[in-house]
């Protein structure tokens, strides 16, 4: 039996096709070829090759060892459209190396050059483009062209699934189609039967041998190489992963730059030059693991600079600050055992977790303090911090694009062996445990997602324990509190770990339902994997800036940046036409914006939940007229004017009762405003009793310009009780005028006074709009309007 990684790279390839590397000015490999020899023996290759981009040099210079042989990757063409296409041809002379250079510009030419001279010729990574120019027309004339395929070990595990599916089931029908659509014939017997190789396409020295091809009938080169030609073979593929890629980017980096700086003569003096050789670098030398480097790595560890208490605007400094720290603390860090794309994965999510935490929170120390020029100082610290981790963001990118590809190769073939391909949406949210109506409404569509067999999975940042099936909560990297605004709390996203996440699951979508920081981390994820993005306008921010700060230009700097985040998305999701007028007159364009339809549990909130639970619970008499508040008690909502309207009718009739349920920043002062009034305070009510708060209430009273939609309204209709709402904001779309409610304006006292004094005066009134109410909310039901909503991603 014998061993060959048909697909290794040398410092030979020097045109790096990444930009990563391109930018940095470093050839794609700087692998010695015999150190990349001795890697491939060492890991149980029994021949050794080397295929070096249109070049052989790096072959010849292992050429006299035993067992090796020359092989070089091909850059051919399409010669209609340039599309480009990569060969490997094996076990070539330097006469033929000759002649291929000269004729790889047209394939055509080439693939008869390579049947002539008998070279055994193979089809690198099939799946992939090389260049934009790649499509499924250009794959099947490939299949026309050639008969070995590589299962190539530097690509996605389903662009190999991909491969095996389609060329495993290809018929004698598929290659006359095929042949007669391109005119085309194949130079070889039994076209439809295709043999799969397999290579490593190690770049770095780092995944050498991780993939290979077994021919288990053969001792020597030739007798291999006539196994190969006849597909007595088997591929052996440890496919790559989006870590994978950018390791080896970074081992390429690492050690062009430990050549050019001659940093290997400090690897003893600094513990993290020699950690970053340990991961980036080819196997070390086997004397490194022993106890004097411990001695030293030990040694190193514990004289670590002194640290600036993370407040360094240095950003390069505070980076080595922190690894050095990181190293510090995790000793086991520099043990060999475990994955080292995941080792290193870890390490890189660590330092860059730390530096964005630092980086956010003096950001938001300058805005705070409108400290311009430090700002744009941060955010200058900020680009250096995406520099460093671009080699991530270039291979998840990379990967995903590839996928693309093949999704699209898939519905050409229609091969039931490929992955299905189905709406998968990624919903980002902040404030998925917060006490409000958007949190319980999100929680709403998953469990309906969950329950109707859609994909939908709920990211959200929060320091909770909390855990639910469709859900996904990151722990933050940090945070920033606002000392003026308790109320307020912002949340740093671990960015790498959730773009990780997304990937793996493989998301046809992401869609956000907030501007914030995690609605920040979904547009940079959504760009990264090429995915399309979407957003819900839930809350209208700028407006709750301008009531918590009474600062009209904070409130117009809030603006600003809410329609440029609006405006990355393809479609923003709005609940009202208020909102969507609000939007398009702020400079959204009108074709992004979808009107989307949402409910209420129609089950839960029920007129038939009506009992005595009021007298029994606080007292207030059945003969009583209950105005009922439920939501966020906090300014913005205007339950100042509540109060101040409910006082004035308390003068008017001593026959009423404010019911306020929910919490919030301004308890405190509302309870006060309103000691010596009929009023009672709930607190935060969920599920059967506030069900039967709603249904036993007389009216709903909810005097905020600033929501969007205002889910309350729903609950209190479905309830089978009216409404008062102003004019202003989407919750007044959700009432029919003079039949379930009453609108008021907006900011008017006494126009909601007005209203209250009709309702509690006309005890008929109430009940007349209560029943139509709850007829107009029966065609609402929550899960209709989830499914809804979810089904237009499919449009």
């Amino acid at each position: 039996m014998i061993k060959i990684d048909l697909h290794v790279h040398s410092k030979a390839s020097k045109r790096p096709s990444q930009w990563v590397l391109q930018k940095l000015g470093c050839p794609e490999s700087f692998t010695e070829p015999k150190r990349l020899y001795q890697i491939a023996k060492t890991r149980g290759m029994d021949l050794v090759t080397i295929s070096d981009h249109n070049t052989i040099s790096g072959a010849l210079e292992i050429a006299h060892l035993p067992d090796a042989f020359i092989s070089e990757e091909i850059t051919a063409y399409f010669p209609e459209d340039r599309c480009k296409v990569h060969v490997l041809a094996l076990n070539i002379t330097e006469r033929q190396h000759g002649d291929i250079q000269h004729i790889r510009e047209n394939l055509y030419d080439l693939v008869q050059y390579l049947h002539q001279e008998a070279i055994v010729h193979v089809l690198a990574h099939p799946l992939y483009g090389i260049n934009d120019r790649y499509s499924s027309d250009h794959f099947e004339r490939l299949l026309l062209l050639f008969q070995h395929f590589e299962l190539n070990g530097a690509r996605d595990h389903l662009q190999n699934v991909y491969l095996k599916a389609i060329l495993t089931s290809l018929q004698p029908a598929d290659i006359e189609r095929m042949s007669e659509k391109y005119r085309i014939r194949p130079l070889f017997e039994e076209p439809w039967k295709k043999h799969l190789t397999a290579g490593s396409d190690d770049h770095s020295g780092l995944t050498i041998a991780k993939s290979y091809t077994v021919i288990e009938d053969a001792d020597n080169l030739e007798t291999a190489l006539r196994m190969i030609r006849m597909g007595k073979i088997r591929a052996v593929s440890s496919p790559s992963t989006p870590k994978t890629m950018a390791h080896n980017l970074y081992g390429i980096a690492w050690q062009f730059y430990r050549n050019k700086f001659n940093l290997g003569s400090h690897l003893n003096n600094d513990i993290l030059m020699k950690y970053l050789d340990r991961v980036l670098s080819p196997e070390s030398e086997e004397e490194s693991k022993g106890f004097v480097a411990k001695l030293i790595g030990y040694w190193n560890a514990n004289r670590r600079p002194k640290a600036d208490n993370g407040t360094s605007k240095d950003l390069k400094r505070f980076i080595l600050l922190e690894s050095h720290s990181l190293i510090r603390e995790n000793p086991e860090i520099m043990e060999y055992s475990g994955s080292p794309d995941e080792k290193w994965f870890g390490f890189v999510k660590e330092i860059s977790a730390r530096t964005m935490a630092s980086f956010c929170n003096h950001l938001m120390n300058h805005l705070a303090g409108a400290d311009v020029f430090d700002i744009f100082h941060t955010i200058g610290a900020g680009g250096g911090l995406y520099a460093l981790l671009s080699p991530y963001f270039f291979a998840y990118s990379h990967f995903m694009r590839s996928r693309h590809f093949n999704q699209k190769i898939a519905q050409r073939f229609d091969r039931s062996g490929c992955p299905e391909h189905t709406v998968n949406i990624a919903h980002f949210t902040d404030t998925l445990y917060n006490v409000n109506g958007v949190a319980i409404t999100l929680l709403q569509q998953v469990r309906t997602a969950l329950k109707n067999h859609r994909k939908l999975t709920m990211i959200t940042c929060a320091e909770t324990k909390h855990q639910e099936d469709g859900i996904r909560n990151f722990n933050p990297i940090g945070s920033y509190d606002f000392p003026e605004y308790p109320e307020l709390k912002l949340c740093y996203p671990p960015f790498l770990e959730m773009l990780d996440f997304c990937f793996e699951k493989r998301f046809t979508h992401i869609h956000s339902a907030t501007p914030g920081p995690v609605g920040l981390a979904a547009l940079g994820i959504a760009r990264i994997l090429k995915l399309p993005f979407s957003g819900t306008y839930h809350t209208q921010i700028p407006q709750y800036v301008g009531y918590l700060t009474q600062d009209s230009d904070l409130e117009s700097l809030t603006w600003k940046y809410i329609i440029w985040y609006y405006d990355q998305m393809d479609t923003v999701y709005v609940s009202s036409q208020s909102s969507a007028d609000e939007l398009i007159g702020k400079g959204i364009s009108k074709d992004k914006i979808r009107l989307f339809s949402r409910g209420t549990d129609t089950d839960l909130f029920h007129p038939a939940k009506r009992d005595s639970y009021l007298k029994r619970r606080y007292g207030i008499g059945n003969d009583i007229v209950s105005l009922l508040y439920v939501g966020r008690i906090s300014k913005e909502k205007n339950l100042h004017l509540l109060a101040e309207a409910y006082r004035k009718l308390c003068r008017y009739t001593a026959n009423v009762h404010l019911v306020v349920v929910g919490d919030g920043p301004y308890l405190e002062e509302m309870k006060a405003s309103l000691k010596e009034t009929p009023c009672t305070f709930t607190g935060y009510l969920s599920g059967e009793e506030l069900a039967t708060v709603y249904a036993s209430c007389s009216f709903f009273v909810f005097p905020s310009t600033t929501d969007t939609f205002g889910n309350v309204i729903l609950e209190a209709q479905a309830s089978g009780i009216p409404v008062i709402v102003t004019d202003q904001g989407g919750p007044m779309e959700n009432v029919i005028s003079g039949r379930t409610g009453l609108v008021v304006r907006g900011n008017d006292e006494g126009d909601l006074l007005k209203a209250m004094i009709r309702l509690v005066s006309s005890p008929e009134l109430v009940r007349e709009m209560g029943k139509e109410a709850r007829q107009f909310m029966e065609s609402r039901s929550y899960e209709q309007a989830i499914l809804k909503t979810f089904d237009m991603f499919l449009s």
